[in-house]
Order: C-alpha cells, then structure tokens, then sequence
C-alpha cells in the first residue's frame, strides 16, 4: 500500500502544507447545493461556501458544464491575445455592475493590489486612506490596507503612507482625506471586520468628499458582490449601478469571490471615463484565462437565470427579522448585522464555542472577528436547510445563556 493511500488526507496536509489556516478537523470530499459531505460520510450544511466564493453552491449542472466544454476547448489564452469567451464575460460584467472596463486576475487580493496601483499612477500620489475593521488581502500592499494588527504585525514593515479610519464615521472621513490622498478603499459591508452595514448617508458622504479631494474612491466587493448582499454588488443598495451612469458610484472596484462561483478569479472594475492601465504597467499570467471566464460567464447568467439575487436578499431578510425576533433578551448577544445571505451575530462572548455546537449539529459557519459567528451559505440554498440553520443557530444561541 501506497503512503497516499495508507495516510490519513488531513495527516497529509499537516505533514507537507505551509500552515497560515487553524484546522477545524473536518475532511470535506464532495458536495452538492449548499451540502457537503466529509470523509466519514457525514453530511453538513455548509454556511462557509468557500468564504462566501460558492455562491452556486457546489457541482451546479450549469457551472460543471461551463468548466467542462472550456477544458475541451482552451485552457490558457494570455491577453496579449484575443479571446471569444473573455471578451462575451467583460460585455456581461459591464452589463451587471455599471462599470467599463475590467482588469481580470486570480484573487480579490490581486483585485486590491491592481486597484492601488492604478490608483497611485492615475493621480501622481502615494497615500491611501482605509477603513479600521476592514479587510482587504494579505498580499503586501492590500495587507497595508488591511486594519486588523496581528495580519499587519508579523510582515511589518508595509508600504508606506496608509492611514485608517474609522469606519461609517463620514468626519473622520472628511478629516482624513485632502489633495494627496491617491485612494479611498473600503468595503460597503465589512465581512472580516464583523459583517457591519453603515448608515445610508455614509457611501453617498465618502463619493462627494472624494470628489471635493480628485481622489479615486475604490469599493472592496471582495465577498460582497454577485448577489451575496442581495444585489450584483452591494453598493448598488445605495448608489445607482446602472450601465453608463456609474459616475455617482465608486471610481473602482475590487471583485473576486462569487464573481466565477468558487473558480479563482478576481478583477478590477474601472468606470466610465478613467483611462485603461498603460501598456506594459500590469499584467497577469493566468489572470481572464478561458477556463475562468467561461465560469464566471455561467455563473452570471445563473444568478440570473435563477433569480438568485432576489432570492438571497428575501431570505436575508427573513433571517434577519427572525434572528431579532427570536433573539430578543438574550444576554449573550450583542447585535444581529447582516444584508442578504451575509449574516453576522455578535456576542458578548467568544464566538467558537457556537460555532464548534452548530459543527456538531452538521452546519459549517464562520466567525468575523473574534465575537462574531457570520453565515454566508451560497444562495442556492433550500429553503428548508436554510429555515433549519436559524432554527440552530437561535437553540444554540439561548443555551449560551443557560447556567
């Protein structure tokens, strides 16, 4: 017998991977919808979806075969070459999310690191403003703009003239921000930071004091876009994101996650009436192969074709109201935050201890700091498994109040 076969795959990847992750002691083999399955057959809800990257759930019929014909058709095309398939998906992003153009690459990390750069290059300055809580990457200069100090601490020091502010806070904003700021980034709902949604008036503020200052504002969609928030992307819930008039919205925007249903990929969105990168300024080996593009093609469509944008911001809500609802008076909770299938509950205590509960009751959840338990299911989820995640989440929730 092969040391493959007679070792254990969690043995395995202790053995020879690099670490970064805590392992949750579970070895996942095969999926489909919103459940998975382990290696000893047992089944789970899975509220983690990737980080919020499946957004159609695992082995969708029309993701699989998007995959599969590509694969029989071309795998790698540099963009230094033409290509159909992603040249169809650069058309239906722009459709979808109001923006022009796309530099297409591998992570929302990358997204974040091409947005800066082109920041910094487009107005001749160097300083970027972020928001405190955010998260944006753990690359160099996206963890520069991260806030959270023990991601920061250990590779320090970054780059140079990042500053942070706190977040939904439109006169810190107007404080910090003057002629040499390069680049506004902040997430319209802080995921990592605690899945927090800011009060109405504070994305529109951040697009007038941006304008006051020429700076270019730079939206992180990273888990919030394609759907998760209960629109294509989440600032569109206070922005106009229709094609053509995205000139009230951001001037960029980091996607990545949702935006090729769990395939690696990510892009920057450019607007309307900002120039593309030079030639030669940025690049990407593998970033808009056809096999990423072809997904991502299949999963737009899909999130369409399906309705699942509606469908997440109305089961959304439900959640919402029934978390409130059921949770009122509990002593162990602090405050129920969400938009559409990202929802975030925050204790008054450490949140592993409901998370290692619901893991025994068969739901894979996430924490969001570390108060905070965040379900983020892909929106293809059953209803009922979705009524019956709550239904957990509220039993569990109560009995962390109990002597």
């Amino acid at each position: 017998m092969s040391v493959l076969t007679a070792t254990a795959p969690m043995d395995l990847e202790q053995r020879h991977g690099a670490g970064g992750y805590p392992s949750r002691g579970i070895t996942l083999t095969h999926g489909r919808g919103a459940r998975v399955e382990d290696s000893t057959g047992r089944t789970y809800v899975d509220c983690v979806a990737g980080h919020g990257a499946a957004c159609l759930g695992h082995a969708h019929p029309a993701w699989t075969r998007a995959l599969t014909r590509q694969g029989d058709l071309l795998v790698s095309c540099p963009t230094s070459f033409g290509s159909e398939v992603r040249g169809r998906l650069l058309e239906r992003l722009a459709e979808v999310t109001g923006f022009e153009r796309f530099f297409l690459c591998n992570s929302g990390t990358e997204a974040v690191e091409a947005a800066i750069k082109y920041a910094r290059s487009a107005t001749g300055r160097s300083r970027i403003v972020a928001a405190k809580r955010g998260f944006h990457g753990r690359t160099l200069g996206a963890l520069s703009a991260t806030w959270e100090p023990r991601y920061r601490r250990p590779f320090e020091p970054l780059i140079p003239g990042v500053a942070h502010i706190p977040f939904g806070d439109l006169e810190a904003a107007a404080q910090a921000l003057d002629s040499e700021v390069a680049a506004l980034i902040v997430e319209p709902i802080q995921g990592e930071g605690g899945v927090r949604v800011p009060d109405d008036d504070y994305l529109p503020g951040l697009r007038n004091l941006c304008d006051a200052h020429g700076i270019l504002w730079v939206v992180d969609e990273v888990q919030t876009g394609f759907g998760r928030a209960g629109s294509w992307l989440a600032h569109h819930h206070w922005l106009d994101g229709s094609p053509g008039q995205a000139t009230d919205g951001p001037d960029l925007a980091a996607l990545g996650k949702g935006i090729a249903g769990g395939f690696p990929m990510g892009a920057l969105a450019i607007r309307r009436g900002l120039p593309p990168f030079a030639a030669g300024s940025h690049g990407s080996t593998f970033g808009g192969n056809p096999l990423a593009c072809a997904v991502s093609s299949a999963t737009l469509d899909t999130l369409e074709q399906e309705d699942l944008i509606t469908r997440s911001r109305e089961l959304g809500e439900w959640a919402l109201d029934r978390l409130r609802q059921d949770l009122t008076g509990q002593t162990a909770v602090r405050e129920i935050r969400g938009m559409g299938l990202m929802i975030g509950v925050e204790l008054r205590q450490r949140s592993g201890r409901l998370l290692s509960r619901l893991a025994e009751d068969g739901i894979l959840a996430l924490s969001a700091g570390p108060t905070v338990a965040r379900l983020l299911p892909p929106l293809v989820i059953d209803e009922g498994d979705w009524r019956w995640v709550i239904e957990r989440v509220v039993e569990h929730i109560r009995g962390l109040d109990a002597p």
